[in-house]
């Protein structure tokens, strides 16, 4: 496997700026109001209707939903979710290009481990050049100004 390069932005012309802590915030409190809402209406009529509440297939749903968001929104055309896009931000590669479905997927699960560890993995980009999470670190991406 290839080792991780520094980044080379694909427009040498501009410089690259890394989203900031409060802006990628931001950007997931946006997407939690997406995302919130709907699942919020659907988990009602489910747990009604159909499961209890606190059921896995809720818990199940939740995931799922949230994963498919973030990873195909990620892994598209914007390069970001409707939160990052709100914020000016978006997610690449190292080397600034786009990011497969299966990376966003891996960033996507490794955001479970920068939160497990005391929200440590989310802090590390305050003192990091590149401003990478611990989540970026496991999956080679940036999350820079679009």
């Amino acid at each position: 496997m290839e080792p991780i390069k520094d980044y080379e932005p694909i427009f040498p012309d501009r410089p690259v700026v890394y989203g900031t802590f409060w802006e990628r915030f931001a950007a997931s409190f946006i997407d939690g109001i997406i995302i919130g809402i709907p699942l919020a209406v659907i988990k009602y009529f489910t747990q009604h209707h159909f499961w209890g509440r606190n059921s896995a297939e809720t818990n199940l749903l939740n995931l799922v939903v949230n994963w498919l968001y973030s990873a195909l929104m990620e892994s598209g055309e914007g390069q970001a979710t409707l939160g990052k896009r709100a914020m000016g931000l978006k997610v690449t590669d190292m080397a600034g290009g786009r990011i497969s479905f299966g990376k966003a997927t891996g960033r996507y699960f490794g955001k479970f481990v920068s939160a497990i560890i005391l929200l440590i993995g989310y802090l590390m980009m305050l003192w990091d050049d590149k401003k990478q999470t611990l989540h970026d670190k496991m999956a080679g991406t940036l999350v820079v100004k679009a």
